[in-house]
């Protein structure tokens, strides 16, 4: 599964230095995806390109449950809790759906 996930950065966020963001993403952030190995994490950028959301987070895995646990683990920070970010949506998607359905359907014919 693949879980696309919108978020805004917030003005606390922003009004910390650079140095303050890279600094709490390696203590924070980082630990917490590394704990998680089965759930493969893309960041993205994208207030340059949309007025709805100023990040993209990419999460990949093959285990639901670890990217609900990384999640969870993600919300007792102060990336949601104080909030660094907010969530506007979610977007899970099974990559080639279809073509698992064809197969399917032809093992079944």
């Amino acid at each position: 599964m693949i879980f696309f996930v919108h978020i805004n950065a917030t003005k606390e966020w922003l009004s910390l230095s650079r140095h303050q963001r890279r600094e709490f993403f390696a203590n924070s952030v980082e630990p917490i995806f590394l704990k998680y190995p089965r759930v493969s994490v893309r960041l993205s950028d994208s207030e340059a390109f949309s007025g709805k959301c100023s990040d993209i987070s990419v999460y990949e895995t093959d285990d639901v449950q670890q990217y609900c646990f990384l999640i969870d683990a993600l919300r007792d920070t102060e990336i949601y809790t104080k909030p660094y970010f907010e969530i506007i949506d979610i977007f899970p998607a099974a990559e080639d759906g279809f073509l698992q359905y064809d197969a399917s359907l032809a093992e079944n014919a």
